[in-house]
């Protein structure tokens, strides 16, 4: 496909409910149907995700992990005497150094950074690609000489995820370190480097994220899904970064609670891993009570790849999966797994297998599989590259096509599907323009299923698919093996949540989003829209699994389909699924308990889960947001699945974003003081000052006309 979208045709990630808004809000009352828990008095559940503060452009490049970040939250106050429990709705830019320099600077007109579509386009032009690179380090620049209200130290958009580790609520992406949030206003309070955070009364002088040094800027740069031990208050986090040794690792303690053992009160900042072959995106991770697990995946990105004229992001389904396994404490101390090639972006769970004597004799982990890096170019609207066939494969490439391929806007013929209203639902999205979801009408329902049977793949290519996979990592065995590697169900499963005091060690359920559409591949190659979400019971289908061995990497223990566990009857079923109502799609779920006590301990899935739900009825005839639109959060019964137990009716929409995170109201609480929060300035004006000043604004505004 080219890099110009055809006349008419919208970018999937810029329209819709997927568009950004520009609009904040702070704690705003909202109306709600049904109870709301007791559970949720004085917590608040938040959302990050992309959302552009620029975006007249509405013809640019645009990927669905861009955007500055915006934080969208629900608050449940106490209120009144009787302390009734009132939901408010907050939502709030993060503000970044590049949100701060982007609002100063009213002359541009497009992002500073450029697009991660445009990076991975494999038809970028190279010299596309440079001169936006150089225009970006040239603001940058700029934002550091006189006449700039916000200096750029920093190019995160901390766009991804939140969680909460001692008294600090902190987003996070891959492009920098964390950034510290105040609940329940979401204010912006500063960079955190692993000792302090920015706008905080107490300083540190000890050396944060990155070391010291020339590159320190490219180690202090942390995953975006960062691991936080529900019984030592732990933060486990690694680093990525273009030059060997590739990956760091650094573990942070939580100073409010005393330490379970010796080594917990251990901090290790930014140490080695050895062994990794070369810069990788590596999205996540996993972390059990002993161990940690890191992936070096097939999946590369490198913008040194430039100066070999190769693309930023490769994929290269030639060469294995390896994942590394080594205890907590001792990142030097690694093992390394080899598999068969896939992708991973986020990881369910990790836990320890143990022998009667308490040693550790494997770590488990729970990952959402991708068998192909399609997610990453789909989110981007740009239709996935092809591997090269091999010679044994030739004549199987002739008679087969491949996935994506039937995604390729350049056949005209794809139009029909907006016009021809003889064109079956299934036909309609086959034949929609190049990742772009076909218009829904009355007789179109929402997401229907492209086939009933998977489309032929190339000779020893797996077919495209996202599931819910187990690996198990021997640490007994004189070499390293794998004894079990196996989907838990053919179901597409992603965006994982569980028991937030189950993690990191052998939780029975896992919930995660779904889709009635064939596979994710074609969920996400039409912009992810979510409208089904699941319950594992894992310790029962690995039970299975262990009792009749699934083929190893290919094998699967539950085949079913989704319509098969949507009409299931059986209370045992080990996967239970809730559809949304037609034309209604989830966002990420989260999971909050209910209360336990000693005398009446829950079961692990007493509790909720919650995610905000939008109806695209509401959509115009052009497929787009009118200014009226709003979104819910749902809160469902995580028992039986099926249970609404609550609607809150917010005051605006929130555009379909990714990771949330709950924060119940002792750790608000507990919040460590603030001295100051960032603020937006107004840009100043060029006509103040004498001679020279005026003479130097006047020629950075054509600086900044000229680059705009």
């Amino acid at each position: 496909m080219s890099l110009k979208r055809k006349r008419g045709q919208k970018h999937p990630y810029l329209s819709g409910n997927f568009a950004p808004i520009q609009q904040t809000r702070p704690l705003t009352p909202c109306t709600y149907e049904g109870t709301i828990p007791e559970e949720l008095a004085g917590g608040q559940y938040v959302r990050n995700g992309g959302n552009p503060l620029l975006n007249e452009d509405l013809g640019r490049d645009a990927h669905w992990f861009d955007g500055d970040g915006m934080l969208s939250g629900v608050a449940f106050r106490r209120s009144g005497r009787d302390e009734s429990i009132r939901p408010e709705f907050v939502n709030q830019y993060i503000h970044t150094d590049l949100y701060l320099s982007t609002l100063a600077t009213p002359s541009l007109k497009r992002a500073i950074l450029p697009s991660i579509a445009t990076l991975v386009n494999p038809l970028s032009r190279l010299v596309t690609i440079i001169l936006r690179i150089f225009r970006a380090v040239f603001l940058v620049i700029l934002s550091h000489l006189p006449g700039s209200e916000q200096a750029i130290k920093r190019i995160s958009v901390a766009n991804t995820a939140i969680y909460y580790h001692d008294g600090r609520a902190l987003a996070t992406c891959e492009s920098g370190p964390p950034m510290r949030i105040q609940l329940p206003g979401l204010e912006t309070v500063g960079w955190y480097d692993g000792n302090v955070a920015e706008g905080e009364r107490v300083k540190a002088d000890a050396v944060g994220f990155g070391g010291t040094g020339l590159l320190s800027f490219l180690k202090e740069s942390t995953t975006g899904h960062p691991k936080v031990d529900p019984v030592t208050g732990e933060l486990v986090l690694f680093h990525n970064t273009f030059v060997a040794p590739y990956c760091h690792y650094s573990l942070i303690p939580d100073t409010s609670k005393p330490p379970v053992k010796a080594s917990a009160s251990k901090k290790i900042m930014n140490a080695p891993v050895p062994g990794m072959r070369s810069a990788k995106m590596m999205h996540d991770f996993g972390v059990s009570r002993s161990h940690a697990v890191i992936m070096d995946l097939p999946l590369s990105l490198d913008p040194l790849h430039l100066l070999k004229n190769k693309p930023i992001v490769t994929y290269d389904s030639s060469q294995p999966s390896r994942f590394g396994v080594f205890p907590r404490t001792e990142p030097n101390n690694v093992r390394w797994f080899e598999t068969s090639a896939c992708c991973i972006f986020h990881t369910a769970n990790a836990w320890d297998t143990q022998d009667a004597n308490g040693d550790v004799t494997a770590v488990n982990l729970l990952a959402c599989r991708l068998t192909s890096a399609a997610l990453v170019f789909s989110a981007g609207n740009i239709a996935a590259p092809q591997p090269v066939p091999t010679q044994e494969t030739a004549d199987a490439v002739k008679r087969s096509i491949s996935f994506f391929d039937r995604y390729d806007d350049d056949d005209d013929t794809h139009a029909g599907a907006h016009t021809n209203p003889s064109l079956s639902a299934a036909s309609a999205y086959d034949r929609a323009p190049a990742l772009e979801s076909p218009r829904l009408t009355e007789k179109t329902p929402l997401l229907p299923r492209p086939s009933p049977s998977p489309p032929a793949t190339i000779a020893n290519e797996e077919e495209e698919q996202c599931r819910l996979y187990h690996y198990t990592f021997s640490l007994t065995h004189p070499s390293p093996t794998i004894p079990a590697q196996y989907a838990l169900s053919a179901l597409p499963f992603e965006f994982p949540t569980l028991n937030p005091t189950t993690e990191m060690s052998a939780a029975r359920y896992i919930y995660g989003c779904s889709t009635t559409a064939d596979s994710f591949g074609a969920a996400l190659g039409r912009a992810a829209k979510i409208d089904v979400l699941l319950k594992m019971d894992v310790k029962t289908l690995i039970s299975r699994a262990e009792r009749e061995r699934p083929t190893p990497v290919t094998g699967c223990v539950d085949t079913r389909t989704i319509d098969d566990v949507l009409s299931s009857t059986d209370p045992a079923d080990p996967i239970r699924a809730f559809r949304m109502p037609a034309g209604w799609c989830a966002q990420e779920a989260r999971f909050v308990a209910r209360h336990s006590s000693a005398t009446t301990p829950r079961d692990e899935d007493d509790g909720y889960l919650l995610f905000y739900a939008f109806d695209e009825a509401q959509l115009d005839s052009d497929g787009e947001c009118p200014p009226t639109a709003v979104s819910e959060l749902w809160i469902l019964d995580a028992r039986d699945m099926r249970t609404l137990v609550c609607r809150v009716r917010l005051p605006q929409r929130v555009p379909y974003g990714l990771h949330g995170n709950w924060f119940g109201e002792e750790a608000i609480a507990k919040q460590r003081a603030v001295e100051s929060v960032r603020v937006a300035r107004r840009p100043r004006i060029g006509g103040e000052g004498n001679l020279a000043w005026r003479a130097w604004m006047r020629a950075r505004r054509l600086l900044e006309g000229w680059v705009a």
